[in-house]
């Protein structure tokens, strides 16, 4: 049996699609998307921020899973924001551009298209890297917002109701992760039941696909289908049903020439 599996963009996910189903085929697609990240007044703010940090800009930003978008609570924004730039310069030094361990932009294209979001943001066209940068109360409907930015680029919100949060999320598609902040065990139950989303971690960025026991995928927009651990074994096998019957016993009722055959099924589906 052929299974197509495939991660990468939903653009290129849509075409794959598309072949697959002349053939057929079974396919689980892995996509990405914008994952938004919420950061409630209650949050250990340095150790989120430290998390954040290390999710957001793990290889440049170039993850799948990576938080796209960060909405903070206005009581803690300056805060927030205030400790994350402490954690971007403890992870990665004072000139992230010279910091061995922080990576470079995939290829020219890429670098191209993450330039043109910003303006100020610090960068090295020759080595293709390009430095942490916040952007604060972008426009909703600019392209940094419309796209999934794979790139060191985070958006910044402040937010004074949760439900506007929770609203802004649902009206976009689907993404691959959600991130949550907080010590609310009720404010996490209604994010977990109010949104949709491939997976979910709390309180830590990117460690939700460490863990074989946990399936990962996406839904909707950000793909379907999952795999890790078990689940693996599951999308890449067929259960073939398999009945052996024994040869000593048959039903003659089940035969259209039995006389029995009537009163016998008007018997099961009395």
């Amino acid at each position: 049996m052929t299974i197509v599996f495939f991660t990468g963009s939903s653009r290129v996910g849509k075409l794959i699609m598309g072949q697959v189903a002349e053939q057929l085929m079974p396919v689980t697609l892995e996509l990405g998307g914008k994952s938004p990240l919420i950061v409630s007044k209650d949050a250990d703010l340095k150790l989120a921020a430290k998390r954040v940090a290390f999710g957001k800009w793990l290889n440049a930003g170039q993850t799948c899973i990576a938080p796209d978008y960060a909405f903070v609570d206005q009581q803690v924004y300056d805060q927030f924001k205030q400790e994350l730039i402490i954690a971007i310069r403890e992870l990665y030094g004072e000139n992230p551009l010279e910091n061995k361990n922080y990576g470079r932009i995939v290829n020219q294209a890429h670098f191209k298209r993450l330039r043109s979001y910003v303006d100020g943001i610090q960068m090295d066209e020759q080595t293709l890297k390009m430095a942490p940068f916040l952007l604060e109360n972008p426009d909703p409907d600019s392209s940094v917002m419309q796209e999934e930015i794979f790139g060191p680029i985070l958006p910044l919100y402040s937010y004074q109701n949760l439900e506007d949060v929770l609203r802004f999320i649902k009206e976009r598609p689907k993404p691959l992760a959600l991130y949550l902040f907080t010590k609310n065990r009720e404010l996490e139950r209604k994010v977990l039941f109010e949104t949709s989303s491939g997976s979910v971690c709390v309180n830590d960025t990117l460690m939700q696909i460490s863990t074989p026991y946990l399936p990962f995928g996406g839904v909707g927009a950000s793909g379907m289908g999952s795999y890790h651990g078990y689940q693996s074994f599951e999308t890449f096998s067929h259960q073939k049903s398999v009945l052996r019957q024994p040869n000593w016993l048959d039903f003659g009722f089940r035969y259209p020439s039995s006389k029995w055959r009537g009163k016998f099924l008007r018997l099961i589906f009395k």
